[in-house]
């Protein structure tokens, strides 16, 4: 095709693609391909205070962008990113599929021996971290947050083994609020791992062989301004992993022990985040019931018989808003959770095949790229400065559709993109619905009224 033929087409896809945005929804997105290269300096999301009216507010930064705190650290490579991806989704399938038996008896230096079951995802590929404070007088961290986790913790003084973070360390004998969950308490029975004398212990091994243990305990916690007393979290006394130099994890799952349960007198079980759509800006992290919901869609969470995640019913996939013939038992033989800590979204085999396929179709006028890792549909792009791309939609329950940013659809590695879809091995795998997709969406978790609500281009 010749030059001045595609730029006529590319002019007359983006009249197409502004034209059909109008009325909801697009057929082709032309993208300029710097738009999918992070920036050397920090940008945070414009309009903030209009789109969520809410307080407080957790700044959310990627821990290796320029808005990070955090000292430079070498980044993963993408097949060491994809790499660990699917240890935390083979950890997650695992999870959801049996529940082992805990060692219930503990006594001497705590190991890794004696956290027998498999409790959270991959840890070395969350990347989104808020910073919080803990203790009186309270002591800034810098935490991970993850919905597939639901215990909080941070690493404590005395360690017996300890990674290198940034900040200092907790102390707890400097915290005038700090005390032990004792071991016949109903929350240690929670935690259900094995006492220390009188004091209950926490143990947390993730899929990817990072593992944290010590002391569950009580303090305060601080989201500014905003003070929570007697917070339940582990106080890490050996821990070892891909944990970078961040100081631990904050626990969004759905569980008792959880942030969102502890806490929900005071946010009701509501909470929201927008994902930055690149390393080099800033989303939020924000907590109760006043969240704005008035401009989201909202679709059902599926009650199951054990609640470790929160599920979302897939309905169907879009590609140039045409409907992409899958039966819909695809999607529900299997079921799907929604996950910040999983990066790629996982769809059953079926699923995957047809929107690759449908992908495929409309970019033929590109040059394919070797597959690598997770990504089978890849192209060169090389020598273009714009590329048009087919619009890739998600159907959830309750007639809920999400138009993806291009940010959702591609992943690039340097001038190589690649669909940011992956298939499962097996039809009757937990399909997932990864942070990819779910990057500057405005994403409310309305636990007690059962709904996940969606509003678009909220970072």
């Amino acid at each position: 095709m010749g030059s001045g033929l595609l730029i006529l087409l590319q002019i007359y896809l983006l009249f197409v693609s502004f034209s059909t945005s109008a009325l909801g929804f697009q057929t082709f997105h032309v993208v300029d391909v710097r738009a999918f290269t992070p920036r050397n300096v920090c940008s945070g999301p414009k309009d903030l205070e209009r789109r969520v009216s809410i307080k407080p507010g957790l700044k959310i930064v990627d821990r290796h962008g320029p808005c990070s705190t955090l000292p430079p650290v070498e980044k993963l490579s993408l097949e060491q990113i994809l790499s660990n991806d699917q240890s935390r989704v083979d950890s997650i399938h695992r999870r959801t599929s049996a529940v082992s038996g805990k060692d219930k008896t503990s006594s001497g230096p705590l190991t890794t021996s004696q956290v027998t079951a498999q409790y959270g995802g991959s840890y070395g590929i969350s990347d989104y971290i808020v910073s919080v404070g803990i203790g009186t007088p309270s002591k800034t961290l810098t935490l991970v947050f993850d919905t597939g986790s639901d215990i909080t913790w941070v690493q404590c003084e005395p360690c017996q083994h300890c990674y290198m973070q940034k900040e200092p360390k907790f102390d707890p004998s400097q915290s005038s609020t700090f005390t032990n969950v004792s071991c016949n308490s109903a929350q240690c029975t929670g935690i259900s791992f094995g006492c220390s004398g009188s004091s209950c212990l926490y143990g947390v091994k993730y899929g990817d062989g990072s593992f944290t243990l010590g002391y569950y305990a009580k303090d305060t916690l601080t989201l500014n301004p905003d003070v929570i007393q007697n917070f339940r979290f582990g106080c890490g006394q050996n821990n070892s992993g891909l944990f970078g130099e961040i100081a631990g994890l904050l626990g969004l799952g759905p569980s008792s022990e959880s942030f969102v349960s502890q806490t929900s007198d005071k946010y009701q079980r509501v909470f929201a985040y927008c994902l930055p759509a690149l390393s080099s800006s800033t989303g939020y992290l924000n907590f109760g019931s006043s969240t704005n919901m008035s401009n989201t869609e909202r679709t059902p969470i599926p009650q199951y018989s054990n609640p470790q995640y929160y599920y979302i019913t897939m309905t169907g996939l879009t590609v140039a808003d045409q409907p992409l013939q899958i039966t819909s038992t695809v999607f529900s033989n299997a079921g799907t959770i929604i996950d910040s800590g999983t990066v790629i979204t996982r769809l059953p085999p079926d699923a995957y095949q047809a929107l690759r396929s449908a992908f495929r179709q409309h970019m033929t006028q590109y040059k394919m790229a070797p597959s690598t890792s997770l990504f089978d549909t890849c192209y060169d792009f090389t020598g273009y400065d714009n590329v048009t791309l087919p619009s890739v939609g998600v159907q959830f329950s309750n007639n809920v559709s999400l138009n993806l940013d291009p940010n959702g659809i591609l992943v690039f590695n340097s001038s190589i993109g690649c669909l940011a879809f992956a298939s499962n091995r097996d039809p009757s795998d937990l399909g997932i619905y990864g942070n990819v997709q779910q990057r500057t969406f405005n994403v409310v978790y309305d636990v007690p009224n059962g709904e996940i609500g969606f509003s678009p281009e909220a970072c």
